[in-house]
């Protein structure tokens, strides 16, 4: 599968154009998330209602990767940090970083066999350009942290630690956050503890 079989569509959904791709949206995140390292056991409707008031946030963007027959592949989001939960903002605002000049990156996600034709730097070029173009000083995100021993750990796995370098980010491992999911459906919701990686625009 090569990168020109697919084109990537960048738009703020919002209104109709949301409604219709929720589901598919949805149904990708779960997908993407229920494997290592998240190990996110989610559902459809839980899902929904938060794209759907991310779309809302201030300065919100989401990008999609799509084939040629419609089908989405990736999502890419992003907003001002602000808007979002208090468990995204507090740890920043503990460690003295501006909000307001910051941008957040929700999630970067892509189906397995779409990766390695250079999507998730399309995912970054577009949201950083989107961060500058609304006047913010740096740009963020938060991944989950797996000890090296963890049992469900695939063998292949590689994290994407050295990408995100390669991009410019830093990690900040004095700054972190702790969110609390679940890793089996029906199951509870466990702690998991978050990093932030920053990048100067």
């Amino acid at each position: 599968m090569s990168s020109k079989d697919l084109f990537m569509k960048l738009r703020s959904l919002s209104g109709k154009d949301l409604d219709d791709a929720l589901p598919a949206l949805a149904r990708l995140r779960i997908q993407v998330f229920e494997a290592f390292p998240y190990l996110y056991a989610g559902t459809i409707d839980y899902e929904q209602d938060y794209l759907r008031k991310f779309s809302a946030a201030k300065d919100a963007f989401i990008a999609t990767a799509e084939t040629d027959t419609g089908k989405i592949v990736g999502c890419a989001t992003g907003s001002a940090i602000t808007n979002h939960h208090s468990e995204f903002a507090e740890p920043l605002v503990r460690a003295g970083i501006d909000l307001r000049s910051t941008f957040y990156f929700g999630e970067s996600v892509l189906l397995p066999d779409w990766r390695g034709h250079g999507i998730g730097h399309q995912f970054f070029d577009a949201r950083e350009q989107h961060a500058r173009v609304h006047g913010y000083a740096r740009t963020c995100f938060c991944a989950v942290e797996r000890p090296a021993d963890h049992p469900r750990r695939p063998v292949d796995y590689s994290p994407l630690d050295t990408f995100w370098n390669k991009r410019g980010y830093t990690k900040r491992p004095d700054i972190s956050a702790n969110f609390d999911w679940p890793e089996e459906h029906g199951g509870p919701s466990l702690p998991h503890i978050m990093h932030y990686w920053f990048h100067d625009l």
